[in-house]
Parts: C-alpha cells; structure tokens; sequence
C-alpha cells in the first residue's frame, strides 16, 4: 500500500494547500507540479471546493455475479476520483471520469468476492488495519487522520465508503502476495538475463519516463481513449498531479507506482513511442500517443546518454609479438583455437600449451581499457570469443564473461531481484482480476 499511499497524498496535498502550479506542456519551459505542505491540518485552510454537481440516474447500474451498483455507488466512486486526481468534470470528460469510475467498481466488487472466500482462512481486515492505513496516508500529508476525512467529507465522499475501499485495497494486496510470492519469486538465471540487458543497455540512450496507458477495450474504442486522453492531457497541464491521474487512469502496470516506468533504453519501444522520447524535452508532457489497443500519455523526467560507466568482465589468451613482426603464423594459430574457447575453459587452454600466455583481466570500465580493446568489451555479446586484436604487445584472443552497467545509478542484483520480484507479483495479480471478470457473470443496466 505504501505507493497508494504517497500517491494519495500528492494529490491531497495539492489540494489542501491550494492552487498547483501547471506542469509543464509540450513546447513550454519545465515547471513544477506543487508542494507537499506540511503544515496541512496543523493550520487554517481555505475550504475545498463543494462536490461536483452531475446527474446520475438512481438504482441499479450494474450486478456483478451477486452483487449490485447503485447510482449512489457510481456517484460516490466518481467523486473519489475527481477528488485524488484533481481532475475537475467538465462535459467533455464526465463520460471518461464516470466510465473509469465504474470499471473500478466492477473490479472492486469481484476482489471483494473473492476476499470473501479466504474468510475462513483467516484473511480479514480489521478496523483498526483500515485506520492505520488512513493515518499513514493523512501523515504523509501532514494532516490528522480525522482533518484527512472531513476534507473528503467537503468533496461528499463518505467516509465509510472510503473505508470500505480501503478494506478491500488491503484485502486484495494480501491475497495476491499470499497466493503468489513463491512464483512471483524470480530465478537466479532471470536475475543473471536482467542484469545482463542492464549491462548491454548501458551505453544507449535512456530516458526515465512517466506512462499513462488508456486501453481501448476498456474504454469503448480506440476513438473513445483518444478522447479521454486529450481530456486528461488538458487537466495535467492546468495543474492536475500526474502521479495521481497515472493511478486512477492507466492501464499499465505502472499505475501502481503513479504511471513510473523507470528508465526506458533507446529501441525497446515501439516507433511511435521511441519518436516522442526522442522530441520530448525534460519536464515536458506529451500529447495522446495513438497505438494498437490503445493510448500513450508520456511525461519525460530525465533523459540520458547512457550510464558513467560500463563495466566489462574479461579474460583473454594472447601470443606476444613485437611490434612490426610478422604476425600471419600466430593469428592462424589463435583462429584455429577459437571456436574451442569458453569463459570457463580458456585460461586452462593458454596455460596447457607452449607460447600461449592467459590472463583474467577482471571486472573494468570500458574507458579505462586499451583503445583495441573497447570495440569488442562494448558491443561482443556475453560470453563470445573475439577475433585476434593486435596490440603493442602482441595478438589477443578476448572472451567478454560479463558486463553490468556502473555507476552510482546501476542497480545491484538485490534490486534487480526485488523489481523482477514486484514486476512479476503486478502480472500475477493482473492474471488473476483477468480471470476473474472473464468468469463473472457482469450485465450493466
């Protein structure tokens, strides 16, 4: 719960300290989105606005399975919504606003179904877990639990309704972490793969990336996600917190972090994605992004060459030769070993045989090593044997055993396995909802 929580209070906090600052559009200079106050709730503060006034019809909208949606309920959720996310009903936004609103009530009432059969086992959330939640959320806000709820009171929000939100929000990330640890667990040869593409990736451009994903399937069409992206676009760049829209809006998986997709590597996207990271300034917020199945919002944070360093594992196996000495006999030589040559085997190989000399180069940045030897510790693939490099020294074989990006931006294998394990728990969890709706019985009203 911890980024529901602090995503929750950028958009709180926001609120209760008054007007945002706009964040930044397309061709304008960066600027900030607003400040955390923390005085929040300590001081007097100017009143929210009142509830939005819009129409919904009264009685059921929707059953899932058993369980109904009343207009009551809709009306509620849609408050809530505008509310964390800022993102002020307008004519032309409503149908977006309300279609979101009741895609998340869809999902909550299946979750809470599904919660419901673990009572047994012992999986309820209690008062006072719901309360904890609501003070850590006011706290990061700097506000009291109770200022917290009137503030959502004054926006006609229950705070029973909140609660009860809450409840099942808890209730769901325990039940997803219970069934799924263990397979969410990555393997050590994932962890090795994942930092072996970190390594690979280190010297492309990266950019570090906020996403909204609007899926067309949810929303009533490719045209309808354009739509309601413009929509949001428009919002954002009056002020409303990206971070908050990202988690009430998106379809990504990065929803769940406030729309982070952390740092993107140069080609790994599609054309039309990677031409906007390439237009795109720091601080600057897309237009919609129009691809297949949906929508893209992107919001540039940073951007980058590639890392300070990257670091290569080396070994090599030489023949020396002074310089200007024929060299046709040991190159000859060193080709036809070549293809016998590993990591593993290739230091034994040069001790086992006359005039061939073996070295474990060790971990080193490509920028420190020898001018011949850069090409191959950059762009060999792991685990490769190179052709014969000539040198001051003589004819090398180099074997490339590793390469990790440096710097004190590359992360290490613990938090490697800890994203490949949250990116794998999302998945599950996603499966899971999937399966659930594709075996409800659902009928809108």
């Amino acid at each position: 719960m911890r980024f529901q929580r602090c995503l929750t209070g950028v958009a709180i906090a926001a609120l209760l300290a008054g007007p945002a600052v706009a964040q930044t559009a397309p061709g304008q200079q960066p600027a900030a989105a607003g400040a955390l106050d923390p005085a929040a709730g300590q001081t007097s503060r100017q009143p929210a606005a009142a509830a939005p006034a819009f129409q919904l019809a009264d009685g059921v909208l929707a059953t899932v399975n058993d369980s109904v949606i009343t207009g009551y309920d809709l009306r509620q959720r849609m408050l809530l919504l505008i509310a964390m996310t800022q993102v002020q009903p307008t004519p032309e936004n409503l149908p977006a606003i309300q279609q979101q609103a009741l895609n998340a009530l869809v999902d909550e009432r299946l979750q809470a179904q599904e919660l419901a059969k673990f009572q047994e086992e012992g999986l309820r959330i209690t008062d006072e877990e719901v309360d904890r939640e609501i003070a850590a959320m006011a706290e990061e806000v700097g506000a009291t639990p109770q200022a917290y709820l009137d503030f959502l009171a004054q926006g006609g929000i229950r705070p029973q309704t909140f609660r009860e939100q809450l409840r099942t929000q808890i209730g769901w990330s325990q039940l997803v972490r219970g069934r799924f640890q263990s397979r969410a667990r990555p393997s050590p040869a994932a962890v090795d793969a994942a930092l072996r593409q970190i390594g690979e990736a280190a010297t492309k451009k990266q950019y570090l990336i906020g996403e909204i994903y609007i899926e067309a399937s949810r929303v009533g069409g490719q045209q309808a996600a354009l739509s309601g992206a413009n929509q949001l676009v428009a919002q954002m760049v009056q002020g409303a917190p990206f971070q908050a829209v990202a988690q009430q809006f998106s379809a990504a998986p990065s929803a769940a972090r406030g729309g982070d997709a952390g740092w993107i590597v140069e080609g790994s996207v599609p054309p039309a994605l990677q031409q906007a990271l390439d237009q795109l300034e720091v601080g600057q917020l897309s237009r919609p992004i129009p691809v297949e199945g949906g929508v893209y919002i992107i919001y540039m944070r940073d951007k980058r060459d590639g890392s300070s360093a990257s670091l290569v594992q080396l070994k090599q196996v030489m023949i020396e030769l002074a310089e200007g000495a024929d060299e046709a006999a040991a190159r000859q030589r060193l080709e036809a070993i070549r293809p016998q040559l590993t990591c593993d085997n290739i230091l034994a190989r040069a001790s086992s045989e006359q005039g061939l000399l073996g070295a474990d180069l060790g971990e080193a940045d490509v920028q420190n090593l020898a001018p011949q030897f850069q090409q191959v510790a950059r762009e060999a693939a792991i685990g490769s044997i190179s052709a014969p490099v000539r040198t001051p020294l003589g004819l090398h074989l180099l074997a490339v055993c590793g390469r990790r990006a440096g710097g004190a931006e590359a992360p290490d294998r613990r938090q490697v396995e800890n994203q490949l394990f949250v990116q794998n728990l999302s998945t599950l969890g996603r499966r899971y909802m999937r399966d659930l709706r594709e075996d409800a019985l659902i009928e809108m009203k």
